[in-house]
């Protein structure tokens, strides 16, 4: 492990860097092109770019299409509870693991607000997890390649930089810090499902994290770090978290940036109490989560786990009963798919366009 935090994606750092001699300007619609309709013998494309897009666009012998389209439809099943607990288990208490951090900070993320942050983390999820949004050319593979090539760049720049302690923290988004991203939306995100009531059979973890799994390889995770079973990634997740460096001043400047997010909702009516309430409701269960300790590393204030404990027995018959009746496994993903894609919409300010990739 100490020997992957100088390991970065290789294929994806040499798009960075012809993407830097040609210029943006003059690059960007050709990687676009590549990305949206892929690469032919005899075509123009770059060398580069050429390795990586023949590299991305066939699906690997061990991906299961079927599996995938499981592991989507559990996710969408989850409904708010499931976003709400990848926010506060993933994101929040991931920065407790402040080498992680030190990237966002160098970048200026820090600065450009938790709430964009958030809405763009919260949009590319919402592809990766609609029905066949991972397969190749769809929005969600699109996008995954999109972050891939942003991280090459940030890499590539954030290294050069004097400020970047590369004694202590080896690469910038090093394989290390991809592993740990895709742990957190993945065994994570079950373990904080399973801990708030939410039932997740082995069949439904399975899925996810054979769904997980691929999207961790498109973006850029050596298989090596990459596993199918849920307990394996339990202990790799354990490996990963006692590797990382202890919580600093960065933790507690995103924790408690991201402690504020809600205040800066597009909320349709009452905007000012409902705000209160979500931060109040998002700081319950991150002491859920995380402990008071945990709690002290981001600089938050002392609560009680009120929310969790509240929806707990609920959420535990509201997740068993549907799987007791024909199609109501179905129709709970299509209606939790249709409350999360609101939510997108309306209280993080996504609009109606939907499929969009990020900027580079």
């Amino acid at each position: 492990m100490g020997s992957a935090l100088w390991q970065g994606d290789p294929l994806a750092d040499e798009v960075g860097q012809w993407l830097h001699q040609a210029g943006m300007s003059a690059a960007r619609g050709r990687l676009q092109q590549a990305i949206e309709h892929g690469v032919v013998d005899g075509d123009d494309a770059p060398p580069a770019l050429r390795r990586l897009i023949e590299h991305v666009q066939t699906l690997p012998d061990w991906v299961n299409p079927e599996l995938m389209a499981q592991g989507a439809r559990v996710m969408q099943s989850t409904g708010l509870h499931g976003m709400r607990v990848l926010r506060d288990a993933g994101l929040m208490a991931g920065y407790q693991a402040s080498a992680i951090n030190q990237t966002l900070v160098q970048t200026g993320a820090l600065n450009r607000g938790a709430q964009r942050r958030v809405a763009e983390t919260t949009s590319w999820w919402l592809d990766c997890t609609a029905d066949g949004g991972m397969l190749p050319h769809a929005p969600g593979w699109k996008a995954t390649l999109h972050v891939r090539v942003m991280h090459a760049l940030v890499r590539q720049s954030v290294r050069q930089r004097p400020t970047w302690d590369a004694a202590t923290f080896g690469l910038p988004i090093n394989q290390i810090d991809m592993q740990a991203t895709y742990l957190a939306f993945s065994v994570v995100q079950l373990l904080a499902l399973r801990t708030t009531g939410f039932l997740v059979t082995a069949s439904d973890a399975r899925a996810v994290m054979h769904l997980w799994r691929y999207i961790g390889w498109l973006m850029g995770v050596d298989e090596a770090w990459l596993c199918d079973d849920e307990m394996q990634g339990r202990i790799s997740l354990y490996r990963n978290l006692i590797s990382q460096a202890p919580p600093d001043e960065t933790s507690v400047a995103l924790g408690r940036a991201l402690m504020d997010e809600p205040l800066h909702r597009h909320y349709a009516w009452g905007a000012a109490w409902r705000g209160r309430f979500d931060k109040a409701r998002h700081l319950s269960l991150v002491h859920w989560f995380v402990g008071r300790k945990g709690m002290r590393h981001l600089g938050l204030p002392a609560t009680l786990p009120w929310y969790p404990l509240l929806t707990w027995l609920p959420l535990l018959i509201g997740s068993s009963l549907p799987r007791l009746l024909p199609g109501a496994v179905s129709r709970r993903a299509i209606h939790g798919r249709t409350v999360q894609n609101a939510y997108w919409r309306q209280e993080m300010g996504g609009g109606e366009v939907r499929g969009h990739c990020p900027r580079l």
